[in-house]
């Protein structure tokens, strides 16, 4: 059930166009009965996933959001008395609280939290929000899990309310009051705004705006919880990650509902997968033209700025200041993304000839089936209320391991699951808690082939970046850790990350082990041809495409390295990509299922693990990276047998181990006499 749109929108100029968005329609046809039926097929579908509220539920955050705003005024006139302000400023300091987001488009599902503005006169400092008002909201009855992030792009308050999730945001108007009739969408009012005011603002101005731009409001809400139900199923809705966020998604579904302006709800869905299926990135989406009003902030303009010009998917908002929504959008996201929209559009298809139904669009994927290898992320704490903190800090910056994954020459993909596994952990007699995370990697086959890939370098640097953040921002507690594995599809298949079995556990901090190794090109099957132009399409596509392949295998011991600093003895290293041949043409392995009955690999000696040569036998191997300030080992190190146990093994990746040392020669240098000197 939706709520009554209240749009504080401007009113068009009588001059501006007949249609909506910066184009005509592409069609205005009028639905035909076979659009009303999908429709309601449609409908049904979502009322089976549970995404509408009922009354009471739509009741009940209404009655919240008043609540907050209450409490909001009479702390803005608490403090007026405490900084000695007029009687007449007081009495009329007002100030307003408003929701924004999926919950003022209409759009929100069970359980969704709010987001919502608070806006304030300009003498009451933004530090007494995140301070004082904090304390007024932490001490009411009903409020639980209250914590206030201001070292963050847009300074949030994030809380429990009766039951309701809210995200506060604040926002500094350079006037005395703050009256109910005020405009918020006039772009003077930002003239004289501070940059944290203007971005906290920027959501409501948004949300406000795409609903004004859109013409049929009922069929644009309903098309859009379709499509965010998709993307929250297939696993590709979070902005932090990299994929869309929800403002993301809605400009997207608002801008097909501007050139379909007559269209149902299904059939935007449909013009949705087919539109965007065929759509040339880097080319923007915009719902409409915006002017630089020149007041010296942030505008997205690619004629001018290189790195707007970069953007690989540039979804623009269509207010001033405008800015690129989908700004942590990486090429690994950016196809996994199309590859999904491909994969609706087909489905979509399918519905429209009466071969699918609106639940198979709706399917979930199985993440543990879709690569070969895996990193696996795990953040510890020892309490649960150090551990929202800590998750939250490792979950904003996988986006960044992410990116630096992606730039290894030999990953083609890297994929982050956005669905995490938390739960209790118990470690010895100490009881915590512990969220995982899986990154998916499909490697490059051209330049993975007989190739050691080093995975260390990057996860070190990355889990140094954690630490020094949570170091710098006074939340490093005793009891936190982090650690980055490397696991292969079979350990993982073997115990699902939520239940903490076949994960390998943390080694003794001064064990690091090897993290290099030979990737072998895995051969196709006997008699298996393949597509022509396959190396030329899409990983992602090309990755579906080889589901034939023969799988590697794993089971060759590991060996230590040399111990790392002590800085980072809390971070695992993580195992190299690769492993041993895999078999001949003769007797091809067979696929490997994530099935109790999956036997494991029997051991090997060093020698016969694998018939790729070791990396000390051959001068042609490039040597191991060594961590800074690490000394270089004389001699191979010795078998990991005492520090790692024997699922530990089953779970790093297999292949040549044995450390690479640095022969250092002297230079003898010898003077010449020459004639005449």
């Amino acid at each position: 059930m939706s709520r009554p749109v209240k749009s504080n929108a401007a009113p068009v100029p009588d001059d501006a166009p007949s249609w909506h968005g910066i184009t005509a329609p592409i069609s205005e046809d009028l639905p035909e009965p076979a659009d009303l039926i999908r429709t309601k097929k449609l409908i049904d579908t979502l009322v089976s996933h549970g995404v509408f509220e009922d009354e009471v539920q739509l009741q009940h955050r209404e009655k919240v959001l008043r609540a907050l705003e209450s409490l909001f005024k009479e702390w803005l006139a608490a403090m007026c008395v405490e900084m000695n302000i007029p009687d007449y400023v007081t009495e009329q300091v007002g100030g307003r609280v408003l929701p924004f987001g999926s919950y003022q488009l209409g759009v929100h599902a069970k359980g969704a939290d709010i987001d919502a503005l608070c806006v304030g006169p300009g003498f009451i400092p933004r530090k007494d929000f995140f301070s004082s008002f904090y304390e007024k909201l932490k001490s009411q009855e009903g409020v639980r899990d209250i914590r206030a992030i201001e070292e963050t792009f847009v300074p949030v308050i994030k809380l429990g309310f009766d039951g309701i999730e809210i995200d506060l945001v604040y926002a500094q108007l350079p006037r005395k009051s703050i009256s109910e009739k005020l405009n918020l969408l006039d772009n003077k009012l930002l003239e004289a705004m501070d940059k944290h005011s203007i971005r906290s603002l920027n959501g409501y101005r948004v949300t406000e705006t795409i609903l004004s731009l859109v013409p049929n409001v009922l069929s644009f809400r309903l098309a859009l919880r379709a499509i965010k139900l998709w993307a929250k199923r297939r696993n590709i809705y979070s902005n932090m990650m990299g994929f869309l966020g929800g403002i993301s998604w809605a400009i997207l579904v608002a801008r097909i509902s501007q050139v379909y302006p007559n269209a149902t709800a299904s059939t935007i869905v449909a013009k949705f997968f087919k539109v965007y299926s065929m759509w040339s990135w880097p080319i923007p989406i915009r719902l409409r033209e915006v002017e630089d009003c020149h007041y010296n902030l942030p505008f997205w303009d690619p004629r001018f700025s290189l790195s707007d010009r970069n953007h690989p998917m540039p979804i623009i908002t269509p207010v001033y200041p405008q800015q690129n929504t989908s700004f942590n959008v990486s090429p690994s996201t950016q196809a996994i993304i199309s590859e999904e929209i491909d994969r609706g559009y087909a489905i979509a298809q399918d519905i429209q000839q009466k071969k699918a139904n609106w639940s198979t669009l709706f399917e979930t994927p199985n993440f543990l089936e879709k690569y070969q290898h895996y990193v696996l992320l795990r953040a510890t704490s020892a309490t649960e209320e150090q551990h929202v903190d800590w998750s939250g800090l490792v979950e904003s910056k996988v986006r960044l391991l992410v990116g630096t994954l992606e730039r290894n020459a030999h990953i083609a993909i890297a994929h982050v699951n956005i669905q995490p596994f938390s739960g209790p952990e118990k470690t010895g007699d100490r009881e915590g808690m512990s969220t995982k995370w899986l990154i998916g990697l499909f490697l490059k086959r051209d330049r993975s082939k007989n190739q050691r890939i080093d995975l260390a370098t990057s996860l070190l640097s990355w889990s140094d970046t954690v630490y020094s953040l949570a170091e710098k921002g006074q939340l490093y507690k005793e009891g936190m850790s982090l650690s980055a594995t490397c696991v292969t599809r079979d350990s993982l298949c073997r115990g699902s990350p939520g239940r903490g079995e076949g994960i390998s556990h943390e080694p003794k901090p001064s064990v690091s082990p090897q993290t290099l190794a030979t990737v072998p090109q895995t051969p196709v099957k006997q008699g298996t041809k393949r597509k022509a132009g396959l190396q030329n399409e899409h990983p992602i596509k090309r990755m579906r495409a080889d589901k034939e392949l023969v799988p590697v295998k794993e089971g060759s011991p590991v060996q230590a390295s040399t111990p790392a600093p002590s800085h980072v003895n809390k971070v695992k290293l993580p195992q190299a990509i690769g492993g041993p041949s895999p078999p001949s043409e003769e007797t091809p392995a067979k696929k490997s299922k994530c099935s109790d009955e999956a036997t494991p690999s029997p051991e090997k000696s060093p020698a016969s693990a694998s018939p790729c040569k070791s990396a000390s036998s051959s001068s042609a191997s490039p040597p191991a990276m060594k961590r800074p300030c690490s000394p270089v080992p004389d001699r191979p190190a010795k078998p990991l047998t005492s520090d790692l146990s024997t699922d530990e093994l089953c779970d790093l990746f297999p292949g040549p181990s044995t450390p690479v040392t640095k022969v250092k020669r002297g230079i003898k240098l010898q003077l010449v006499r020459r004639n005449g000197w």
